[in-house]
């Protein structure tokens, strides 16, 4: 018996072995289709259906894309100014796209506005593969001779142990970077993203250029491989190249040079990549990985390719203590319809209520184990906030049994950020400080507290207001007293599975506020955040405390120069200190609620915690709101949450008015993301407001339902932007569950478990649990700081799907590195917490 890939690719066939020996002369013609892709069965090539992004640059999302045989294998496809390029170096401007279903081809526009750059692409269906063409209407700028080409590129992980050509010349994929490398000097090098560089010089001003595996008129990838097979022919020379020497996220790249001197067609690649006669996609079958509760909802989606049709029945099956199988239950498969690029099915066994362990069969599909139990989301939360938070805890050791994640980094505190500053991870300063500290003077006392914000190891001030007032209401409505590890502010020390006699959630509510209030104290009011101020500590993967040397910065030293007690190198992280009325009511709000739940555990800190928080509000109060742009609905949504735990926290009237006030035009202008404040406040408010507050949380149940014709889960899944859509899902069971609670007749509990099975595996592209170790499969290659290691931390909760224009949703599970698919932040595992421990609590119920 088969089992249904986890990660979808090859249907194994008799024809398998024979295919082995079959070429390219098999493939259908590409076409054109309605959504301006090439497209034949097994194959489809995008042609700038996305562009590079402006504001980090190389995603690995853009130019040219191969989505061979289901999954995507190349990308970056386009003119590019070096050989390998990194995140950081310049990617080119579409300029223009013009779509040709007559003659079968795409031509895109780019252009390069640092040099003065132009250059055209054109792709074209020829014989059993694609043309890729590139004209110039002027000769080469003299800056980019010997450095432009097209390139295209490849992922590691699908070529991992298989071989190439080039012509004719054997050799294999490495699994690790080893070839060759030069230096030239800095002054050689197309610029970076503005003044930066991803290469620490360390006194010596050069960079690193790669030597190709190989080069040829003719090269073939992976000729023993049918599913990932691809010739490139080509009258000028072809390089092929391992981004990785320069960058661990780096591809392998097919590269040709473009020559000076000349204009017209200057370039031209043909393209065949492999395809298995008659190649369907084979169904994936999405199921909670953790199981399901006796009483729930079970329903399991089946993904099929679009040119299949599903099958009548399906069959669940419990695997019985003897070993044997035994059918419980065969039943109809519904068809749903098309959501994306595939057709889908659903198949409802409901009706099995009998606690035990199962796999489902569809055809000569079947799933992995799952079980179906009363406590099946009892444990679930546990990994995120056993293991999860603590490896993200800032300005600590955090140690689990014989591994040390990392050393207490950041004791240097944090540099006011200069004026004018655009940073490359989004951070910006004005002309003015709002501080009463000088540009790249120490900020003291800010080495306290905090979290990791994602991968990276900054302090994004917006994401811990969140994960406090999503701790703070696990908190409250949900008592979570669970002691797994031992934290000691004073050692700055944080030891994993060790418990300490105190409630793990309160003091991950202390550790966030510690940070809060030193930024009020210290600063006067919240920071944007604080991150490093070089790429080539941005891109820092393994211990953070080695991304700096943790002494302050000393102007009178010399780079590298210290003498014990600070240093000459300008590692510090930088305050982004620029204030806005926005992150003053974030961060009131967060610190009112967090003076709640440590009243009784740390009551200087709460006392603390209140006191700023009426401080920014007193402060804010009463002032105009002059914004009028998209970010003006934002402030008033965050005033509206200040407002509401201040009067929670304090019951004053004068915040009840100002909550009163605002909550219902913000229901109005939008009910799913004013419902959960609504609630909130829902047992502090009296019988009008709770009367009052019934017609929108109708009018958000006939959204929910609204939600099952939009795709075959019945969740507010997105389907555009470069960031998976776990959040928005997450959140809104949050939102389901306080519904649930007040409204019990109007909102069911399956809204609440819904969710969560999209999280554990009912979801599209794959089967796994985005909760990694939670579940009989999970994610177990994830974006953090350890990616590098193609590893995970336990608890993670990652973004998710994300879809690539126009229809094609993925989340790799062999490539960690890319982030809007893979990156696990803190405010969706806070949220997650909330979550998870809340469906518990309704399964008590």
């Amino acid at each position: 018996m088969k089992k249904t890939l986890t990660y979808p690719g090859l249907r194994a066939t008799g024809l398998f072995l024979l295919l082995l020996t079959t070429t390219a002369a098999f493939c259908q013609k590409t076409k054109l289709n309605d959504a301006e892709y090439f497209e034949t069965p097994g194959l489809n090539v995008l042609v700038f259906s996305s562009q590079y992004n402006g504001m980090f640059f190389d995603e690995k999302t853009a130019g040219i894309e191969m989505i061979h045989h289901g999954v995507r294998t190349s990308t970056g496809g386009a003119v590019r100014l070096q050989h390998t390029p990194e995140q950081w170096d310049l990617v080119p401007k579409m300029t223009s796209r013009k779509v040709d279903k007559a003659n079968n081809s795409i031509e895109v526009g780019l252009r390069y506005q640092e040099v003065d750059f132009d250059s055209r692409v054109v792709v074209s269906a020829k014989g059993n593969g694609f043309e890729i063409s590139v004209y110039l209407d002027k000769p080469l700028p003299a800056k980019v001779v010997g450095k432009a080409g097209f390139n295209l590129e490849f992922v590691p992980s699908a070529y991992f142990e298989k071989s190439y050509m080039a012509d004719g010349r054997p050799g294999t994929f490495p699994l690790y970077p080893a070839s060759n490398t030069k230096t030239e000097p800095l002054s050689e090098k197309i610029q970076q993203f503005g003044i930066h560089n991803t290469f620490e010089e360390r006194g010596k001003p050069e960079f690193i250029v790669p030597a190709p595996l190989t080069s040829g008129k003719s090269m073939v990838l992976a000729p023993d491989d049918p599913e990932h097979m691809v010739s490139i022919q080509s009258e000028t020379e072809l390089m092929l190249f391992d981004g990785r020497n320069l960058a661990q996220n780096g591809w392998f790249i097919v590269r040709s040079l473009l020559p000076a001197g000349k204009t017209g067609k200057v370039l031209t690649w043909y393209l065949e990549p492999n395809v298995i006669p008659n190649w369907k996609r084979a169904p994936v079958i999405e199921f909670s990985q953790v199981g399901y509760n006796p009483g729930q909802e079970k329903v399991a989606v089946i993904e099929l390719d679009q040119t299949d049709q599903a099958l009548k029945t399906a069959s669940l099956v419990q695997v019985m203590a003897d070993g044997k199988q035994v059918e419980k239950l065969k039943g109809a498969v519904t068809p749903w319809g098309k959501f994306l690029r595939y057709n889908y099915a659903r198949f409802d066994f409901s009706s099995v209520k009998e606690p035990g362990v199962y796999f489902i069969r569809y055809g000569d599909q079947k799933t992995n184990i799952f079980p179906i139990a009363a406590d099946v989301y009892e444990k679930t939360w546990h990994p995120t906030l056993d293991v999860w938070f603590p490896v993200q805890m800032d300005h600590m050791t955090v140690n689990e049994a014989y591994r040390v994640w990392h050393g207490a980094p950041f004791k240097d505190d944090a540099l006011q950020a200069p004026l004018n500053q655009q940073h490359f991870d989004g951070y910006s300063m004005g002309d003015k400080t709002d501080t009463k500290y000088k540009p790249l003077e120490r900020i003291p006392g800010l080495g306290v507290g905090g979290w990791f914000d994602a991968g990276d190891f900054d302090i994004q001030t917006g994401s811990h207001n969140t994960t406090i007032l999503n701790f703070v209401d696990a908190w409250e409505k949900l008592k979570l007293t669970r002691d797994e590890t031992r934290i000691d502010q004073a050692r700055q020390y944080v030891d994993i599975h060790r418990p300490d006699g105190k409630p793990d959630l309160l003091q991950q509510i202390e550790h966030g506020t510690l940070n809060l209030v030193a930024q009020v104290k210290n600063i006067g009011h919240p920071v944007r955040g604080i991150i490093v101020p070089n790429l080539h500590q941005y891109h820092h993967l393994g211990d953070a405390n080695t991304e700096t040397d943790n002494l302050p910065y000393n102007p009178n030293l010399k780079p590298y120069e210290s003498d014990g007690k600070s240093s000459g190198t300008m590692d510090d992280r930088w305050a982004f200190t620029t204030r806005s009325a926005f992150l003053d009511y974030n961060t009131a709000a967060a610190l009112a609620a967090a003076s709640r739940a440590l009243k009784g555990f740390n009551d200087t800190l709460s006392t603390q915690a209140l006191t700023y928080a009426k401080k920014l509000w007193d402060e804010n109060d009463g002032k105009v709101n002059t914004d009028t742009s998209r970010f003006a609905m934002f402030r008033r949504n965050t005033e509206m949450a200040a407002a509401l735990q201040l009067f929670i926290t304090t019951k004053d009237d004068r915040y009840a008015k100002k909550f009163n006030d605002a909550i219902w035009p913000a229901l109005d202008r939008n009910v799913g993301l004013g419902l959960t404040a609504a609630l909130q406040a829902y047992p502090f408010m009296d019988k009008a407001y709770q009367t009052r507050l019934k017609d929108y949380v109708v009018k958000f149940r006939a959204a929910n339902d609204e939600l099952t014709k939009q795709n075959p889960y019945g969740v507010p899944a997105g389907t555009r932007g470069g960031w998976g859509s776990n959040q928005q899902v997450i959140s809104w069971a949050i939102t389901n569950y306080h519904a649930n609670r007040h409204f019990p007749d109007i909102i069911s509990p399956e809204y609440v478990f819904r969710g969560l099975n999209y999280i554990f595996g009912c979801h599209p592209y794959h089967n796994l649990s985005f909760v990694s170790a939670v579940g009989t499969r999970s994610k177990k290659i994830t974006y953090g700081s350890n990616r590098a290691d193609f590893s995970y931390i336990a608890g993670g909760v990652v973004p998710g799907i994300m879809v690539l224009k126009p229809d094609f949703p993925e989340n790799r599970e062999d490539w960690p590195f890319l982030w809007g698919e893979n990156e696990v932040i803190i405010d969706i595992c806070s949220a997650y917490i909330l979550l998870a421990s809340a469906a518990n609590e309704l399964v008590k119920k």
